[in-house]
């Protein structure tokens, strides 16, 4: 009798084993039942607003007399961009920076022997933020006009935005989507199922780079404010149910 009790025992352990190791095999295959996909969301723009900005500069042993020469620069600058369609709104002057300058006189083993002092420089800076991107742009590069009327001016490069990035997102996530969504019915299709549940979704990095270069993508997103026409792209990843 004590045998076989401890045969039925063994039989129901056996029986309840097998079905835990079942249930365990079905339940991991079904959890491998997903395809993962990667969508790309990319648009070509140009950009809508430019800032430009450039600094001259007054040297004078008199401090009191480099602040004259400077502020006549200032508005002869002023005048020459009114002249040129700028207003006065668009244009913001920096706080003026002055540095003391000295003749540095060595020995011949390097060691500062002399310091004489040779006058101010002050410096200062130009801003001008425009929407007409166009204008702004081609002024940046008539600054030899400045030059020649005797104003020692240094201008830098453009910078070129987009002041409607948000709207723009939103419609490449969308591209991104759509891109994404289309890979995982093909892939699904191919294997003989179908695409089922959305389980998980997120966003790649977005990069600006410029049009048709061979700018570097970066792992924590470029945006490229050198070049007027710039390339968007977004990636998105989608993970679906298949069955």
């Amino acid at each position: 009798m004590k045998s076989t009790y401890s045969s039925i025992v063994i039989a129901l352990a056996i029986v309840f084993t097998a079905f835990i190791f079942s249930n365990a095999f079905k339940n991991r295959n079904k959890s491998n039942n997903y395809i993962l996909v990667t969508g790309l969301g990319s648009k070509d723009f140009a950009s809508d607003l430019i800032v430009w900005s450039g600094s001259f500069i007054r040297k004078s042993d008199n401090l009191k007399n480099a602040y004259a020469q400077l502020d006549k620069d200032r508005e002869d600058i002023k005048k020459y961009m009114l002249s040129k369609g700028i207003t006065a709104e668009q244009m913001v002057f920096s706080a003026v920076d002055i540095d003391k300058e000295f003749d540095e006189a060595y020995d011949n083993y390097g060691n500062k022997t002399k310091s004489v002092f040779t006058g101010y420089r002050l410096r200062q800076t130009i801003q001008i933020e425009s929407n007409e991107v166009d204008k702004v742009e081609g002024l940046s590069r008539q600054v030899s006009e400045l030059i020649n009327s005797g104003i020692e001016f240094y201008s830098n490069n453009p910078q070129y935005y987009y002041t409607k990035l948000a709207e723009l997102k939103i419609e490449m996530i969308a591209e991104a989507t759509k891109d994404a969504s289309t890979r995982a019915e093909k892939i699904a299709e191919n294997a003989g199922g179908s695409v089922g549940n959305l389980k998980n979704a997120s966003m790649g990095v977005f990069q600006i780079v410029a049009k048709n270069s061979s700018e570097e993508f970066s792992w924590g997103g470029s945006f490229n404010t050198t070049s007027k026409r710039k390339t968007a792209t977004i990636t998105v990843r989608l993970e679906y149910e298949t069955e």
